[in-house]
């Protein structure tokens, strides 16, 4: 009777430990998957020259090593020479993914635009005419989108070359470039484009970095032919003024910016095109800079676009949709 009672006893307890061990291993899956879903990643919209082919990503864990998702996500349909460059993104407060690029090198009034929920699906594309009431444009380049938490809007910089606008300087007027901007709410009705920046130089691939709600840096490359460098600016708000020109902290023959946070520090990746490479430089303050190019990995043939953070369960969906390509 005795044994019959302990070994009943000992059946009930295997099969507790048998029913907390399933349930401990649901919460571990659970939370597994939780963590996969919800963990960072860094994203980086990028092209490959001659850029007819269309918009790449790469992706990251740390913001340093960079992996090419393996997959042309858009073809360009938009512009004179239907080319996709400087792809430059940003995420609206109802989760969609908002795209400009430079459709052409000359020629176009406007840049090329479209929506995305996943970044993988796109809508239709379509050309955003911002200078076409100035029909001496020669060119609309390296777009730059941004969401501003400060005044709800996205805004929209660019470059753009109109003759006889400036003094000529040292440049020839169909390259004497200078910043404008327009604003939207749904990339349907648009502000009226004005000029952003005339720093009194031919200017082109500015970024805008918020860092607090009255605290902003333009990091901005001097166009002119005997610089070519990246340069900083400051201000109180995303549309300026921006004043102080900094002195350039990169060398000659380099451009398209690309700025990320990670940590308490900033990265500026860059084309350092004149020696056929990518670099980056790391600050905490936009005053003093740290060549940590020796840091970085890039994919060869990456070519400048918007570094944003995203989940890895968004970057899990890139990469199916890379491997069902195949």
């Amino acid at each position: 009777m005795e044994d019959r009672l302990i070994e009943r006893l000992k059946s009930k307890f295997i099969h507790l430990m048998k029913y907390w061990s399933i349930q401990l291993n649901l919460l571990m899956v659970t939370a597994l998957l939780f963590s996969s879903c919800s963990k960072q990643v860094y994203l980086f919209t990028s092209f490959n020259e001659p850029a007819t082919e269309g918009l790449r990503y790469l992706y990251s864990y740390d913001g340093y090593k960079w992996e090419d998702a393996g997959k042309i996500f858009l073809k360009p349909e938009m512009g004179v020479q239907k080319v996709m460059r400087d792809p430059s993104i940003a995420q609206g407060p109802d989760g969609v993914y908002h795209l400009v690029w430079t459709s052409s090198w000359r020629g176009d009034k406007g840049f090329g635009y479209a929506s995305s929920k996943d970044l993988i699906h796109w809508s239709p594309q379509k050309m955003i005419n911002v200078m076409q009431h100035e029909p001496e444009t020669v060119n609309v380049w390296a777009p730059e989108v941004l969401y501003d938490q400060q005044t709800k809007q996205f805004i929209i910089i660019w470059a753009s070359a109109i003759p006889n606008r400036f003094p000529k300087g040292t440049e020839e007027d169909n390259n004497n470039q200078r910043m404008y901007y327009t604003c939207t709410k749904d990339f349907v009705t648009f502000t009226e484009t004005k000029l952003f920046m005339d720093p009194g130089f031919s200017v082109i691939d500015a970024v805008i970095v918020p860092r607090k709600a009255d605290d902003y840096v333009l990091v901005l490359k001097d166009n002119t032919r005997a610089n070519r460098n990246l340069k900083v600016a400051f201000s109180k708000a995303a549309l300026g003024p921006y004043t102080g020109v900094s002195a350039p902290f990169s060398g000659g023959l380099t451009e398209g910016p690309s700025v990320v946070k990670i940590g308490n520090q900033w990265l500026i990746y860059y084309d350092a095109y004149g020696e056929k490479r990518y670099a980056a430089y790391r600050t905490a303050d936009f005053h003093s800079f740290t060549d940590v190019s020796a840091e970085i990995s890039i994919p060869n043939g990456h070519k400048h676009g918007t570094i944003f953070k995203s989940s890895a369960k968004v970057l899990k969906g890139l990469m199916a949709e890379a491997q069902g390509s195949k």
